[in-house]
């Protein structure tokens, strides 16, 4: 398998997700407002226009539940306070419009709900957060999407780009100023790979422009330190799953060359579940394919997604 013919393939699967029959006509929710996906609009004085000034969680519907629904409601919070927004929507609202845009384009399964909350609108242009005289912006767009990587395992670059450490944004504001990840899958794109593994300033591993990793060795588990990275919810359900299966799981600082020496390596996140990966740069993992104790993971992974979560849409 070629870097170019992979990233080829992973490529056409988000195309066809994005423009499948059913994402055509999508009702999107804009500050309690419903509207059709082209109808939409956000100000050019909001401030997520004005300087990626937002936070925003990516939730997974399965089967009617939001899976770990208020993990991701408690994170997307945290970050709003430390980011000192002066108000933000009760947890009873979110719930609200979220259901209200499910129920609006019919969905029960199989979507990804990406919620966005912004400072709001300013009265002029500016980066000072007084501007701000209005409550933030909540955004609610549900696309019909299954979790977006192959499951014939991920090719990774590692990128140039490195990720910051806590002095200098942490990692743990879950905000929505993503240059950083993008001129990483930038580079992944130029390379034809899936996506880009990325270093902190030490040049330990953080994650990749998307996700969290996970390396398996002689059957043990390891996973960067949440330093450069952030606290990620399919990480922590990971690690739980290995806590309840007695499987040893360690948070560690991880090199390059950890990972080239992996028995196996996945990463994780709520838009595409657990995916293997079988290379990294010119390395190719293991037997370069994706691992036993990676498919294990993931299918224990899905008997939760399958029984867990808040109901928000009644089936």
């Amino acid at each position: 398998m070629s870097f170019m013919s992979n990233a080829g393939n992973i490529t056409r699967g988000f195309m066809n997700i994005a423009c499948t029959e059913k994402n055509r006509d999508l009702i999107v929710n804009i500050n309690g407002r419903l509207v059709h996906r082209d109808e939409a609009g956000i100000s050019p004085f909001d401030s997520a226009v004005q300087g990626g000034d937002a936070v925003w969680e990516g939730l997974r519907l399965y089967n009617g539940r939001i899976f770990k629904l208020h993990e991701h409601l408690d994170r997307l919070e945290r970050s709003a306070r430390a980011l000192s927004f002066v108000e933000v929507p009760s947890r009873e609202k979110v719930i609200d419009e979220i259901k209200r845009t499910l129920a609006g384009n019919n969905m029960r399964d199989g979507v990804h709900i990406r919620l966005t909350l912004t400072r709001g609108l300013k009265v002029t242009s500016g980066m000072d957060p007084r501007l701000n005289q209005s409550r933030p912006t909540l955004i609610v767009l549900a696309e019909h999407k299954a979790p977006v990587y192959v499951k014939s395992g991920l090719i990774l670059i590692t990128s140039k780009i490195r990720r910051p450490p806590p002095e200098i944004l942490d990692a743990r504001i879950h905000h929505a100023n993503l240059l950083n990840s993008i001129l990483a899958k930038i580079e992944a794109n130029n390379a034809g790979a899936d996506d880009a593994l990325m270093l902190d300033t030490r040049g330990f591993v953080a994650e990749t422009n998307a996700t969290h990793a996970f390396i398996v060795r002689k059957g043990e588990l390891a996973t960067p330190r949440v330093v450069a990275c952030p606290p990620g919810i399919t990480r922590a359900t990971v690690i739980e799953i290995c806590a309840v299966e007695k499987i040893r799981c360690v948070e560690m600082e991880l090199s390059v060359v950890d990972v080239y020496g992996a028995d196996e390596m996945f990463c994780t996140g709520t838009m595409g579940e657990l995916a293997g990966v079988i290379k990294v740069d010119d390395h190719i993992i293991a037997d370069g394919k994706v691992g036993r104790m990676t498919k294990r993971l993931s299918d224990l992974y899905a008997q939760r997604t399958a029984t867990e979560g808040v109901q928000v849409v009644e089936l």
